[in-house]
């Protein structure tokens, strides 16, 4: 009742100042999802945490188990990749101020291009001020308009705005499906620029990417292929050079892309490719010339990190280790996970509103969880992504399950 009643008044508060409001104003103001959910109590989003981004996290002074952190290798409170961050910060200051284009290029921007690509084993790496930007960017500029961009229905955002941004005739294929795929090649003239771009892993589902198929339907299509590697590069690989090198495909991906947010522990992003294909991208991707370079302290830290990488290849080892341990236990609980077989384990919850509900509970128990809900994905796969890192424990992951067992039972979501 007293949600109802709040709802009302709000409802009216809007509309008695809708006559004060401009044009933008009015067609904003109808929006209010966000503040029903606030009402109501399930409000997910934009929980401040209060300590550094580790397996437990404080949260309104509460400890929590952090299981909704993309740092796969748990990496952002290292001690040598938070020294390395204040070195390069206290030798080159806090930022560039401009962008890779003109005087925003450092000697160590370019030092770790030349170690990223030599680790992916590309002929060169161009370093982007965010993942996001790569994508946007790479995919927007690197074909024309008689040409196709054709992507997975489940890729990231971040491609899908790249493909907006694009003249190219914009295609799709059903996820996973090469079928699909194939069909879809088969449309297009043999004689155009055919770009396929896919998660390497996708991220919501955690399933991973067919790419000996997908290379193999891109020869016989005369096709190109970009691999999104931001949720493959530290968790796949000898040294986490990702799901391409896992797979033995590198040679035959034209394009690499990868993140500094997840395994590297800093901001920041990369494309791997040959030459020719760099130079055209550094004097036409207008999201690298027109955005500030990235910050010494995040090259500082994204560096150091590979170095760890490299050097330390059984922190990828513990990663799989509690990986398998989780999913064999979220079977065993009965939990819907899907085709995972990654660090990222969706827990199918499959309605919007119960989604929104078992978050709030499970952080209420002391676990951290992300929702996933419609437009992100289909309404009837709305999911909570329950993510690894390296750091976690056994003890950590069962206390995860016996919360996660007692919200779902609460729910009718297991039995």
């Amino acid at each position: 009742k007293s949600i109802r009643t709040f709802l009302y008044f709000s409802i009216l508060l809007i509309k008695q100042n809708l006559p004060n409001m401009n044009l933008l104003e009015k067609k904003l103001a109808r929006y209010d999802i966000p503040q029903k959910a606030k009402a109501a109590g399930i409000y997910p989003y934009f929980r401040a945490i209060s300590s550094e981004q580790d397996c437990e996290v404080v949260i309104n002074g509460k400890k929590i188990l952090m299981f909704g952190s993309n740092s796969y290798l748990g990496l952002t409170n290292h001690p040598k990749v938070k020294e390395a961050a204040i070195e390069a910060t206290r030798k080159y200051g806090t930022g560039c101020a401009g962008s890779r284009f003109l005087n925003g290029t450092l000697d160590i921007h370019e030092e770790l291009e030349r170690k990223i690509a030599k680790w992916i084993g590309k002929e060169e790496a161009i370093v982007y001020s965010t993942g996001f930007q790569v994508n946007l960017g790479v995919v927007s500029c690197i074909t024309g308009r008689e040409d196709y961009i054709i992507c997975d229905e489940s890729d990231h955002a971040s491609i899908i705005e790249g493909r907006r941004l694009s003249f190219s005739n914009a295609l799709k294929f059903k996820h996973n499906d090469m079928a699909s795929l194939e069909k879809v090649l088969a449309s297009c003239p043999i004689d155009k620029i055919k770009l396929i771009v896919v998660d390497g892993v996708f991220s919501m589902e955690g399933d991973v990417a067919p790419l000996p198929e997908i290379i193999a339907l891109a020869k016989k299509y005369n096709a190109q292929v970009m691999v999104d590697e931001a949720h493959g590069v530290g968790v796949f690989g000898e040294q986490g050079q990702g799901i391409c090198h896992h797979l033995g495909v590198t040679d035959n991906v034209d394009l690499i892309m990868g993140t500094f947010s997840k395994s590297f522990a800093s901001l920041g992003g990369f494309i791997a490719c040959n030459s020719i294909i760099a130079n055209y991208l550094r004097h036409n991707s207008r999201s690298y010339i027109f955005s500030a370079s990235a910050t010494p302290g995040a090259i500082g830290a994204a560096s150091a990190a590979l170095d760890i990488m490299m050097n330390e290849p059984e922190r990828i080892k513990q990663l799989w280790e509690v990986t398998n341990y989780a999913l064999n236990g979220f079977r065993e609980m009965g939990c819907e996970i899907g085709p995972t077989t990654t660090p990222i384990i969706p827990l199918y919850i499959r309605d919007n509103d119960k989604t929104f509900m078992v978050t709030r509970d499970l952080l209420e128990e002391g676990i951290f969880v992300n929702p996933v809900i419609s437009p992100a994905v289909a309404p009837h796969d709305t999911l909570i992504r329950f993510s690894l890192m390296a750091t976690h424990t056994h003890k950590q992951v069962d206390v995860a399950f016996d919360k996660i067992s007692k919200v779902f039972r609460r729910y009718n979501i297991i039995r």
